[in-house]
């Protein structure tokens, strides 16, 4: 019920902003302002993804629009979580009930950037897919510039793919999967094949990585197994204003609040296959580290991460764990690409390990890490988390991170320039739909190549494509 008041809120919000709009208010951007931008995501809750690839939106789109013609704004949960990030970009504010929020700021801009990977699905919470289409909706109303920026898209409950459809018409979707697209343009939306932003992200230097590996036990010299976990079946979230009343009266639904009124997918059918997962994935690896010499770590590289981490590290005897609670995004980037081999859950673990080399297996939940092994050609390193035998799976994937590294790493190497040049296409369909929008912004004069169109990149970036442009 609390998911559908908000999807009515946010519709309401947009049909109100659409006939003020005809009516003569709102404003738009005029020859001689700075083009003010809102970005709008699930930043400021340590979760790495999501805060790495806004970061690198940022420096992209403030590269190819000049930074001296624009003026940045991010949606934070949490200010103290995203201190210190989003260099030069105004934060603010994103309240749990954001509704009125997003009728206050959006007319405050001349344009959206939806940030959000997971978009439009409803596989994680349909308040997080109403939040993306209310932003774009609500720009989208007034004429303004509307883009959502590497989304993915995935089964949505009708309602929610309703309001997408129309809502949404008027914006333009870089996707980052032809899968993606294809579901977006049944429902008439525009869209472009784009990519993930993570792929230019430049961490803290390796040796503070391997600084860190060193400080909880690594002896510099034996290979590193990071496994990067979830709980795959804590999701969708859902607002519930009934339990929000019984918790905050009686404590009950302790264990699966997310946060004020939301909370977390549970109940014995969940607890049963997290047990089998995080049991499935210690065994395995208790396995092959018997047959081969590695140290192993467990990395949670978003704040809900910790309990999976910490139950598989206890599994395996007391492993390591390092979380996005400990360290920020640049440091925790650095520690992934000192491991030698990843098996993950995590999409963001995988892409922002890739530009290290480092070879990984994907323990996917949907779609977006099968996308990705399919892309490197890797699909015999690929299981679901719900898989009867992923122990045996997850064993055998192992072992090819382990004697077959330099092939893997090869492709990944294939897969990151070309991404990085899909990604600087998307820079591309950014600036035109831009001109569209607002065809009197000054943009770059001359001819530009194809990488004038990403963030600047580090010394090792630009060495992986000069080898493999």
């Amino acid at each position: 019920m609390m998911d559908f008041i908000l999807e009515a809120w946010v519709s309401t919000s947009i049909e109100r902003a659409k006939a003020s709009w005809m009516l003569g208010g709102g404003k738009r951007w005029e020859p001689g302002e700075k083009l003010k931008l809102l970005f709008a995501g699930y930043n400021g809750t340590r979760n790495m993804g999501s805060d790495v690839r806004v970061n690198e939106m940022l420096r992209q789109i403030r590269h190819i629009l000049g930074a001296e013609r624009v003026e940045f704004s991010v949606m934070s949960q949490n200010f103290e979580f995203s201190k210190g990030y989003f260099e030069g970009t105004k934060q603010v504010h994103l309240p749990d009930i954001f509704p009125p929020f997003l009728s206050d700021e959006v007319p405050k801009h001349h344009g959206v950037v939806a940030c959000e990977g997971s978009m439009f699905k409803s596989k994680f919470a349909n308040a997080l897919t109403t939040m993306m289409i209310g932003s774009l909706g609500l720009a989208a109303a007034q004429n303004k510039l509307s883009v959502g920026y590497g989304a993915e898209a995935g089964h949505m409950d009708p309602l929610v793919a309703k309001m997408c459809g129309r809502y949404c018409r008027n914006s333009l979707v870089v996707t980052r999967n032809e899968e993606s697209r294809t579901l977006l343009r049944e429902l008439g939306v525009p869209t472009e094949l784009g990519t993930d932003t993570a792929w230019t992200f430049e961490p803290r230097p390796l040796e503070y990585g391997q600084s860190i590996l060193r400080q909880v036990g690594w002896d510099g010299h034996t290979p590193v197994l990071v496994v990067c976990p979830i709980n795959p079946f804590e999701w969708p979230v859902k607002a519930s204003v009934a339990k929000y009343a019984v918790h905050t009266l009686t404590g009950a639904y302790k264990d699966s609040h997310y946060r004020t009124v939301y909370f977390h997918n549970s109940g014995p059918a969940a607890a049963r296959a997290y047990q089998q997962y995080c049991a499935a994935i210690a065994n395995a690896v208790d396995a092959f580290r018997k047959r081969r010499n590695v140290f192993v770590i467990i990395a949670a590289t978003e704040r809900l991460d910790a309990r999976p981490a910490n139950r598989i590290a206890e599994k395996l005897g007391g492993v390591p764990v390092l979380t996005s609670d400990q360290y920020t995004m640049y440091e925790l980037v650095s520690i992934l690409r000192a491991c030698h081999m990843m098996a993950s859950s995590r999409y963001h673990g995988i892409v922002t390990s890739m530009p290290g080399l480092v070879p990984s297996a994907g323990i996917t939940m949907d779609e977006r890490i099968r996308n990705l092994m399919r892309e490197r050609g890797h699909q015999d390193l690929l299981m679901n988390v719900d898989d009867p035998d992923l122990e045996e799976k997850l064993l055998a994937a192992l072992e090819k991170l382990s004697t077959d590294g330099e092939r893997i790493a090869d492709g990944i190497a294939r897969t990151v320039v070309k991404n990085l040049k899909v990604m600087a296409r998307m820079g591309v369909y950014f600036e035109e739909e831009l001109q569209r929008r607002y065809p009197e912004f000054p943009t770059r004069k001359g001819e530009w190549i194809w990488d004038d169109y990403l963030p600047p990149m580090n010394a090792s970036l630009r060495q992986l494509v000069a080898a493999y442009n």
